[in-house]
């Protein structure tokens, strides 16, 4: 989406908005801008407190603005949360030419009906991906367009969301001064900035902890196998420790983000830290294993939840790439080395794995993953008008895909 020159994303999280700014020029991504304010007005992915968001969006914006030098008026937008579900999905159609060939038209026909599937009134349709086709029986068909046949079907992942939720979303960004080129389901835009094409081939799961939710994207043989979002985040890590240890939100936060660890057992028993350094108010000494092991209770539990839900596709300890952290959550010490040990996979931090300039200071950070991912696929819809998230913004919450675009996505 860059007909002003400009590629945005923005990522309304539980704790924060993102913006990242990228420009294209020659086939070179720079990032020219990137900024991130904090916000209390989502809880899980939904919107709370439309205010407080319209008005978090608003100062990201202005923010950024300053740093690009330019007015935004328009972005791609991720969409997170517990209420956002992937289900499988299957469309049947005749071909259309007598002679039997099957054409583009007929696989636009086929993926079409497999998005007539009955959701819920109460449910949006959001991504269609279709994982491969079949010809009168014959089964794995990445392209069948030139084949000859009489009956095509198509097996797809159809992704949803709460329409209230989608509706409170897209109202909010609007409200900022916002025009919405496409709605993105959040860990689908971490996966394109943190996976490579063999990562993805390999097979590959993406998980992303944010305040109040814990987005996964799984891949195999470049096609998306399963994604969902859990009701968990790094919030609640917070608040097990505030609980835990009688102290104040402020204090449970700074403890778990300089003496915390997701893994207890390399903590000495003889560690302890004075609360007074962080709230002269307090004057109890703690034991450091203490708030490593309510830190390492709650992981364990998030780490339960992406085992079941890996379960759910056969992949439980069977991706080659293992699991790739990102969001404010991957910055906990001893994540990988209990996700290794719990997960039975190989387990490492995200970052950036395309060839991107400007402010590479920053594109580090774990918050900004979602956005850089928006860019590229804004970038890549720049140059190739049929990806698979474009908002249909005559028809509300429509999202088409176009069968070329969406192997192009995950197969670059």
């Amino acid at each position: 989406m860059a007909r002003d020159g400009l590629i945005v994303g923005i990522d309304v999280g539980t704790a924060k908005v993102a913006v990242v700014v990228g420009t294209a020029n020659e086939g070179v991504l720079s990032i020219t801008g990137v900024s991130s304010v904090a916000h209390s007005g989502m809880r899980k992915g939904v919107i709370v407190d439309p205010e407080e968001t319209v008005s978090a969006i608003a100062h990201a914006l202005e923010d950024v603005e300053r740093l690009c030098g330019s007015n935004i008026t328009h972005a791609l937008v991720a969409i997170n949360g517990a209420h956002v579900q992937a289900q499988p999905a299957q469309g049947v159609v005749a071909v259309a030419k007598p002679s039997g060939e099957i054409q583009p038209d007929d696989i636009q026909r086929v993926i079409e009906a497999a998005k007539t599937v009955a959701l819920p009134q109460n449910r949006e349709l959001i991504h269609v991906f279709p994982h491969h086709f079949m010809v009168d029986g014959q089964e794995e068909i990445r392209d069948p367009v030139g084949m000859n046949g009489v009956r095509l079907e198509v097996h797809a992942l159809i992704v949803s969301a709460a329409a209230s939720a989608l509706r409170n979303l897209t109202r909010a960004v609007e409200q900022s001064g916002i025009e919405i080129d496409g709605l993105v389901f959040g860990p689908l835009a971490v996966a394109k900035a943190l996976t490579t094409k063999k990562q993805r081939d390999s097979g590959v799961a993406v998980v992303d902890i944010g305040a109040g939710t814990t987005a996964l994207a799984v891949f195999e043989e470049g096609e998306l196998l399963h994604c969902a979002c859990l009701p968990i985040g790094s919030m609640h890590i917070t608040n097990d420790i505030a609980i835990g240890l009688r102290t104040n939100l402020d204090v449970a936060d700074a403890l778990k983000l300089k003496y915390g660890s997701a893994w207890a057992e390399n903590v000495r028993d003889s560690e302890s830290v004075s609360l007074a350094i962080l709230d002269p108010a307090e004057d109890e000494r703690v034991a450091r294993k203490q708030i490593c092991e309510i830190i390492e209770a709650r992981v364990l539990e998030i780490f339960s939840l992406l085992g079941d839900e890996l379960k759910k596709v056969g992949k439980d300890g069977l991706l080659p790439a293992g699991v790739i952290f990102t969001g404010g959550g991957s910055e906990l010490e001893g994540l990988t080395e209990l996700a290794r040990h719990h997960l039975r996979l190989p387990a490492t931090i995200g970052f950036p794995t395309a060839q991107i300039s400007g402010m590479l200071d920053k594109l580090d950070n774990p918050i900004y993953a979602t956005g850089v991912g928006l860019v590229l696929w804004g970038n890549e819809e720049g140059r190739e008008p049929n990806a698979p998230w474009r908002l249909n913004l005559g028809k509300f919450g429509g999202v088409f895909e176009r069968f070329r675009g969406i192997l192009r996505n995950f197969t670059h």
